[in-house]
């Protein structure tokens, strides 16, 4: 599904989720409709300001399957920052961030995507605190990989834990700005 509530397209909708929603309810950070994971839904029109557009930066994480066995070297590029072009031809580089090889990722709901059991694939946890332009594909898509699989696992402490596709778990407001690490509400 998309991250939103209405589309001209014939797509999946947030509102077809078996959840009343309040009025005014908008996403915040989405996804791409490639991308499963942690969805923000809010009515409070603060919080993409707060959490995106404030002073302290937050941090999102992302489980990320790609294609083929990931070197030491592009690891480390990844860590560093590498760069890519963005809308209008311009060249951007990425700050740096946290990134890790994971052995078993801590997903739990199936894939809806099939892989081939004879291709080699590498899982990488991506932690970063800025995300733009489709970010995560395209850093992986910098080192000559390809993303398999993009799973937003968390933004701060705000986490996805067991949380199964279309399932919605509301939070009192000050458990929610306590999990984001907002403060200036």
């Amino acid at each position: 599904m998309v991250s939103q509530f209405v589309s001209t397209h014939e797509v999946g909708l947030l509102g077809n989720l078996d959840f009343d929603f309040p009025e005014g309810t908008h996403a915040v950070g989405r996804l791409d409709s490639h991308s499963e994971g942690l969805l923000i839904l809010t009515t409070n029109k603060k919080v993409t300001r707060l959490l995106f557009q404030g002073s302290k930066p937050h941090q999102r994480t992302y489980l990320v399957l790609v294609n083929r066995q990931v070197t030491p070297y592009n690891l480390e590029r990844l860590r560093t920052g590498v760069e890519f072009k963005i809308q209008g031809g311009v060249s951007y580089k990425t700050a740096p961030c946290e990134v890790d090889i994971v052995t078993e990722p801590e997903i739990h709901f199936e894939s809806p995507y099939q892989l081939s059991p004879r291709a080699s694939y590498t899982w990488l946890r991506i932690s970063l605190t800025e995300g733009r332009f489709h970010q995560v594909r395209k850093m992986v898509a910098a080192i000559n990989h390809k993303v398999k699989r993009l799973v937003r696992v968390s933004i701060e402490d705000l986490r996805l834990d067991n949380l199964q596709p279309g399932c919605v778990k509301e939070l009192e407001e000050s458990a929610f700005f306590r999990l984001l690490k907002i403060d200036d509400y």
